[in-house]
């Protein structure tokens, strides 16, 4: 096609930004309580476990609401599917301000709140493959993706201060306030599509929801990703929820224990931000969750094992780069082996891997834990041990862009 029918609008990088605030404050909401568990058990007066299922239920809920979501998202379009999470994301925001002081009615706002998130993160991949050229995808995903990240940074460090200062029912309606801003920014300048596609690729024909599903499954490549992404996912899920237990054994303090999982995250944006751009500079997909695999075992060994605190670090830093890197190129090269299936199907379904996995070891690895010391480093060698697993079967993927349809000049 010729420039008249293929152009690239700036507009598109407004459309991302709107999405990205919304993104994060349903992060935000996801992880709350985890930084502030024993305060929130004192206040509300219940056990450290029912605190940790407020968390937890985000993943419970995901996994139920998967399927009609991504069935929402393909159908309906990306404006309609996040605008009605984001819509939900502010009413339930509120209501878990308002009635903070009730954790019965906390927990049903929690349980809205979990029922948004999948109309909203599902919605990345389908956003850059409406406004954004194939040679900035990753990038456009890469960026959605921070916002996932952001969340739980800014949860982490802000929730324990806002609780020390203004107190656990201010802290959760400033949180409610700032997801109707969110919303309210997002309804506003969100546009479903631009005014001509932004190349010949875009605008070609997609297949329904459930004929790209069947699809799917029947694709070596897809079945090989969704695996790395249980592992991966799960992984990070899994550490998030027992950083804490992870290093106290090793004498670290819950302070530290909160840095750690500070620098992971910053870690991980780091590494989503510049990868997927090397990713689509140089058109290549595959050897970066290759590298990404890899690199993480130093990062994952390191917060096993050392005592030093420096090591520890510098080590959630790697482990954060290198994992949480993978995960919008991932995002976007499950959206390319998968053409012409809907690209929010391919999004819902590797984040769905991710939610599953969590739960499975989340559980797991209390399980596993030592009576004696308490200690996790059994449950953290058999992760290292996956990530092994899923290195090997990265290294089997196709690389994605060696498409004849494959058009750079956007």
């Amino acid at each position: 096609m010729n420039d008249s029918t293929n152009k690239v609008y700036g507009y598109r990088w407004l459309v991302l930004a709107a999405f990205v605030p919304i993104a994060a404050i349903c992060q935000v909401f996801w992880i709350t309580f985890a930084p502030i568990t024993g305060t929130a058990a004192a206040f509300y007066k219940t056990s450290d476990l029912m605190i940790g299922l407020l968390s937890m239920s985000f993943m419970v809920v995901y996994v139920l609401l998967f399927f009609p979501a991504a069935w929402f998202i393909d159908t309906k379009g990306f404006k309609k599917a996040v605008g009605l999470g984001a819509i939900m994301t502010a009413f339930f925001g509120m209501t878990r301000g308002i009635f903070a002081a009730n954790f019965t009615l906390v927990f049903i706002s929690q349980i809205g709140l979990a029922a948004a998130q999948p109309f909203i993160i599902g919605a990345m991949t389908t956003i850059a493959a409406r406004w954004f050229p194939i040679r900035e995808r990753a990038t456009a995903t890469g960026i959605g993706t921070l916002a996932l990240y952001l969340g739980p940074l800014i949860a982490m460090i802000l929730t324990p201060v806002l609780v020390l200062h203004v107190g656990m029912e201010r802290m959760l309606l400033i949180y409610g306030i700032v997801s109707i801003v969110a919303a309210v920014v997002f309804l506003v300048i969100a546009r479903e599509h631009p005014p001509t596609p932004p190349e010949s690729g875009a605008v070609q024909e997609r297949t329904l929801m459930f004929d790209g599903l069947k699809t799917m499954i029947r694709r070596r490549a897809f079945i090989f990703l969704m695996a790395v992404f249980f592992i991966g996912l799960g992984l990070f899920n899994a550490v998030s929820t027992w950083i804490e237990d992870i290093i106290r054994p090793r004498g670290f303090t819950i302070t530290q224990a909160g840095w750690l999982g500070g620098i992971m995250l910053i870690g991980g944006i780091v590494g989503a931000i510049v990868m997927p751009i090397i990713s689509d500079k140089i058109a290549r997909r595959q050897p970066f969750i290759v590298i990404a695999l890899g690199g993480l075992i130093p990062g994952l060994i390191g917060m096993t094992f050392t005592r030093n605190y420096g090591i520890l670090l510098a080590s959630g830093f790697v482990f954060g780069f290198f994992l949480l890197s993978a995960g919008p190129i991932g995002f976007q090269y499950a959206a390319e082996i998968t053409r012409p299936a809907p690209e929010g199907t391919s999004n819902t379904l590797a984040l769905l891997m991710g939610q599953i996995s969590g739960i499975a070891f989340i559980l797991a690895m209390d399980a596993f834990k030592s009576k004696a010391t308490g200690s996790m480093t059994v449950s953290m060698l058999a992760m290292t041990a996956l990530v092994v697993v899923a290195f090997g079967l990265a290294l089997a993927l196709p690389e994605s862009l060696k498409r004849p349809d494959d058009s750079r000049s956007g």
